[in-house]
């Protein structure tokens, strides 16, 4: 038997998957590591902390699933996209990874637009936002002039991992496409963006396709890990990339929703002129020469664990979500805004906060759950609107993530969505993506769309319900007045926090 592992470095852990070549994920391991918050809005990491966890991770899985390390053919990886990492000559970081989620970078942002204008839809196809890497680079540049000094390197969180792993350094489209700084029509990094900032060209990595070779294990980390120092590593993709492929979102009329800390709908994109102005995200794929659509709600499973930890810290999930679907469309009348950290789609907008509107004494914590797992939902809707106002079809959507455990949940994006919601058989999301990057480097299938043929299998679809659907347009409507007529509010409210 021979096997592939995919690596997922997600933002509060890192989750190792054994998978063989009928896609059957015969093992898997996960290592924690801690988030570091030092002011309000600042969100660090420490990248030493993701390599320990990574090689601990890739040694238990071996120890757990008793695999031999021949029968490894090779590994790729998924990973939280935008964080920045700096490296010396020597290749040691020189200050802590700054996270998508990290909000400390708003007057960059509009640096960045006063200075591009037009341009930056042009090359990058995407809006300056606080969670993308140009504008973390702008900030060191502006805070930590000595610390760009020294940087030889600028490093997304797997590239970082990857390179301690193998020495090679190394970046994949998918993930350059989140750092404002690729020209994306091109693949290649933009002079003009780099010039404009004085950025050296130097400190971008060269780029690669997401399933290509990058070398194999440095013998002190194989030694580690219990693999194998020839085993072949692979570059691996963007975990939303990865999600794409681990969902089988390989071609034109594919769409998915992934529920997890945030929250993402992406439909898969080979039309490269098309302009969204910047309402979603435009991103390379991890397929070669394919691109794909983004709408991101930033706190989308965030927003349910921030229900339960603040209000019902003494019951499980499966008890806070109980009885969900015995409640009607609605919640009662009680809708909730899942803008808890600021949002993203369609609203860019990092002062804006959530809200419930409509409670009344009648209200139980059933009702403020069911209203919860509404508003996520109502927020993803705008990106399906998005979408579809392109011109896309959207009657098809395939869910991942936190939202895919839940019955009454997956029958909810159905019903909001319009759309019918398919749960995958066996459902891991980006380790699963990488997993199969991994697959298709080593030569196992001819295409990406082959591997996923092989691995991936429908378990269950749920189609929307008539007068169900009928109720959430009307409350959808409602939904999105909440924005318009809380942002004045917020924005007033903002120096009280």
């Amino acid at each position: 038997m021979s096997y592939v592992i995919g690596v997922d470095l997600g933002t509060s852990a890192v989750k190792t998957v054994l998978v063989n070549r009928s896609g059957e994920v015969v093992a898997e391991h996960s290592e924690s590591y801690p988030l570091s918050q030092p002011k309000p809005g600042y969100s660090e990491q420490r990248p030493e902390d993701w390599v320990d966890g990574t090689v601990t991770s890739l040694r238990k899985l071996m120890e757990e699933s008793k695999a031999s390390p021949e029968s490894v053919e090779g590994l790729s990886f998924s990973g939280q996209m935008h964080g920045l990492v700096l490296v010396d000559g020597e290749g040691a970081v020189l200050r802590p990874a700054i996270l998508w989620n990290d909000t400390r970078t708003t007057a960059q942002c509009r640096r960045i637009e006063d200075t591009l204008q037009g341009q930056l839809l042009d090359i990058a196809r995407n809006r300056a936002l606080e969670g993308f890497t140009l504008p973390k680079i702008l900030w060191v540049q502006e805070h930590e002039p000595q610390i760009l000094e020294q940087a030889e390197r600028m490093l997304l969180p797997k590239d970082y991992v990857r390179f301690r792993l193998t020495g090679q350094y190394g970046m994949d489209y998918s993930d350059a496409a989140g750092t404002l700084m690729l020209d994306l029509a091109r693949k290649a990094w933009s002079t003009d963006i780099l010039d404009a900032f004085q950025l050296p060209h130097s400190l971008c990595p060269p780029l690669v396709e997401s399933f290509e070779d990058c070398g194999t294990l440095l013998p002190e980390i194989a030694a580690q890990s219990g693999l194998l120092p020839d085993t072949r590593v692979y570059a691996g993709g963007a975990d939303n990339a990865c999600g794409a492929i681990g969902a089988g979102i390989l071609e034109e009329g594919q769409t998915m929703c992934s529920i997890g800390t945030s929250g993402v709908v992406l439909s898969y994109e080979e039309r490269k002129e098309v302009d969204f102005e910047g309402k979603v995200h435009f991103f390379n794929h991890g397929e070669k020469n394919a691109y794909y659509i983004m709408g991101v709600t930033l706190a989308a499973g965030y927003s349910l664990d921030w229900f339960k930890k603040t209000f019902a810290p003494s019951i499980s999930f499966d008890e806070l979500l109980s009885g969900v679907q015995d409640i009607p469309e609605g919640s009662g009348g009680l809708l909730f805004t899942p803008y808890i950290v600021g949002e993203r789609t369609p609203h860019p907008d990092a002062e804006i906060r959530g809200t419930f509107t409509g409670m009344d004494a009648g209200h139980k914590l059933t009702h403020f759950a069911r209203a919860v797992l509404e508003g996520i939902t109502f927020s993803l809707r705008e990106s399906i609107d998005i979408l579809r106002d392109s011109g896309k079809t959207i009657d098809t959507v395939i869910s991942i993530g936190g939202g895919a455990k839940n019955e009454a949940w997956l029958q909810m994006q159905a019903d909001i969505f319009n759309a019918d919601i398919v749960k995958l058989e066996s459902e891991q999301g980006p380790a699963m993506g990488a997993a199969m990057l991994a697959a298709y480097g080593s030569g196992w299938f001819p295409s990406l769309q082959a591997c996923a043929a092989e691995f991936l299998r429908e378990s269950k679809r749920y189609t929307p319900q008539p007068q169900a659907a009928e109720k959430y347009e009307e409350l959808f409507g409602l939904y999105q007045e909440v924005y318009h007529r809380t942002r004045e509010l917020s924005s007033a409210l903002a120096k009280f926090r």
